[in-house]
């Protein structure tokens, strides 16, 4: 249980690290010590609630847990409430491929815990949590430890508690979460009451990700102008991506915003293999088709032209060998099982989808397929009681768009691919436990 002391004066800014990465310079094989980080980063410390806010705002950092919504607005919005508020450090990644705030919480949680502190000196915050997935055992692990090691310093004491979470897609939903703290079932609720209205103990409550936490840290020690000497004047910064599927060093990668697709894959090593496609943003992202994608941008504003966004940012590399429709099958059936089982267009909207796309993959559809599809998408899109179902539905009518050839080859009884083997990777055995108690 920790805080981090907030100095009288910080001004100027002191000199940030320059390069990449940022966020994970410390060892890559095990939890930094609390000494260590701070020979590696220094001391933490705004002058007050009102300069981190103001340098929150200034540097343009946004949430990168997906949704990409910029972080003072949430910030400020929760400092506005009423009484004491609580901080909730999102570290469940409900998204099967991507990696990025479990290697944050393993390898950087001191960052972590001083992205907490600093936004609960910011809002007012009096508690905070942090929330892991119970099937990632060693990011709470680390936390624990880690809070441990700095409570040895004599730091000012803000309660952290570190919550175990079930490893389920929907648990991660910032209300999901409330939820869960306040003794629900990890599942979405109904809002409003938003979280920053009425979160855990109906206190106004900060959901923030882990990742977006440890760049509000970074901000607070070395200011808004430091974030902004990578990425663009829109989408500064850096950001953690998961590079996945056919690359030869398939793992987390620091990426100046903006970086090209092509360069991040010759950072995890190069392709192993001629690709056909490449998925931007995870389960509810993107299919790329490969002749669009290695040249395209790591920012939302370029990925826009492709009909995507960097969202959880994964970026999986599809191998030609492999059959897009399968692949796209499976995360469906994944999906549709992965609902909270509260309203008709996940519990039968997205089983019939997945139904309907297992045919098309298997080659014995109808040839009516593609039209049936098209219309139940419209059917279930934003009609929801959460985003699960608009986040399916946005994957499936990109598999629509991206590959059409290979739609006709399989209403045809053809396919393609030459191998059968799974790309991305869908959980199975106790990563897949009940949402509720």
């Amino acid at each position: 249980m920790s805080r981090v002391r907030v100095a009288s004066e910080m001004r100027p800014w002191p000199t940030g690290p320059t390069g990449l990465p940022r966020l994970l310079r410390g060892s890559r094989e095990e939890a930094v010590s609390f000494a260590a980080h701070l020979d590696t980063y220094g001391p933490s410390g705004v002058a007050g609630s009102r300069d981190l806010l103001a340098a929150i705002g200034e540097a343009g950092v946004r949430g990168r847990g997906g949704a990409g919504f910029p972080t003072v607005t949430k910030m400020q919005a929760v400092a506005r409430g009423r009484g004491p508020k609580v901080i909730v450090a999102n570290g469940c990644e409900g998204e099967p491929a991507s990696a990025k705030d479990r290697t944050l919480m393993r390898e950087s949680p001191h960052l972590v815990l001083d992205g907490i502190a600093m936004a609960a000196n910011a809002v007012g915050a009096e508690k905070a949590f942090v929330a892991v997935e119970r099937t990632r055992p060693a990011s709470a692990e680390a936390l624990g430890a880690a809070i441990d090691d700095r409570a040895r310093f004599g730091e000012d004491p803000l309660p952290i508690q570190v919550v175990s979470v079930p490893g389920r897609y929907v648990a991660g939903e910032e209300s999901a979460l409330v939820h869960w703290i306040n003794g629900g079932d990890a599942k979405p609720t109904t809002v409003p009451p938003r979280p920053f209205e009425r979160g855990v103990g109906g206190r106004p409550t900060l959901v923030q990700n882990v990742e977006t936490l440890a760049h509000v840290a970074l901000i607070g020690r070395f200011g808004p102008e430091w974030f902004r000497t990578l990425g663009s004047d829109d989408e500064p910064g850096s950001a953690l991506v998961t590079a996945a599927g056919a690359v030869a060093r398939p793992g987390v990668c620091e990426i100046a915003i903006g970086t090209r697709v092509g360069d991040l894959f010759d950072a995890a090593g190069g392709p192993e293999s001629e690709l056909g496609a490449v998925l931007v943003g995870g389960y509810f992202g993107t299919w790329v088709p490969i002749a669009d994608a290695l040249d395209v941008q790591l920012s939302n504003a370029a990925l826009r032209s492709v009909g995507a966004s960097l969202g959880c940012g994964v970026v999986a590399a599809l191998p030609l060998s492999a059959c897009p429709l399968a692949e796209t099958a499976r995360v469906l059936r994944y999906l549709a099982e992965e609902t909270a089982g509260q309203c008709g267009p996940c519990v039968f909207g997205l089983a019939s989808v997945a139904e309907d796309m297992s045919a098309l993959a298997r080659g014995d559809a109808g040839r009516t397929i593609v039209e049936d599809l098209q219309r139940r998408s419209r059917v279930i899109s934003r009609r929801g009681a959460c985003h699960h179902p608009d986040g399916a539905i946005r994957f499936l009518r990109s598999a629509l768009g991206a590959f059409p050839e290979e739609i006709g080859l399989h209403q045809h009884g053809r396919c393609r691919a030459t191998s059968a083997k799974p790309i991305l990777p869908i959980p199975h055995g106790p990563a897949r436990e009940l949402a509720w108690r």
